[in-house]
């Protein structure tokens, strides 16, 4: 477990690797987790990358400055639809496109985006429904 800021921080800078990965999969206390979003703007990315982060932070850095971050979050797995249709709306291409990458997105996000003013989002929510379809 991961019980400090600081400690995240020192876990993701570092070159060793088995401590890299920690700062990827270990949990924090969710006040950690706050702490590294307000006062270490630079580890939001990495914050959001975090496996065991909780949908409260992932909540908050959905509505990052940082297109990058919010890139992350859409991208997240355990992404609950109703941030991911959120994501699904954002200016920013790549963020969309984080979202129809998505192995979660469901089916109505990806009709959304099948229409999505970006050919690349466009393309890939088409092909993903119809991978779905013909599954199903």
């Amino acid at each position: 477990m991961i019980e400090t800021a600081e400690e995240f921080v020192r876990l993701r800078t570092s070159d060793d690797p088995a401590e890299y990965r920690r700062a990827a999969a270990d949990p924090a206390p969710q006040a950690v987790w706050f702490e590294l979003v307000e006062r270490y703007p630079e580890m939001r990315f990495w914050v959001a990358q975090n496996k065991t982060v909780p949908h409260s932070v992932l909540e908050r850095l959905a509505a990052d400055p940082d297109p990058d971050v919010r890139s992350m979050v859409a991208r997240k797995r355990k992404l609950q639809p109703a941030l991911m249709a959120r994501l699904a709306d954002d200016p920013n291409d790549g963020v969309r496109h984080g979202v129809v990458c998505n192995a979660s997105c469901p089916p109505d996000i990806l009709r959304r985006l099948a229409s999505d003013r970006w050919s690349t989002v466009a393309e890939e929510a088409r092909a993903r429904l119809e991978d779905l379809s013909d599954d199903g």
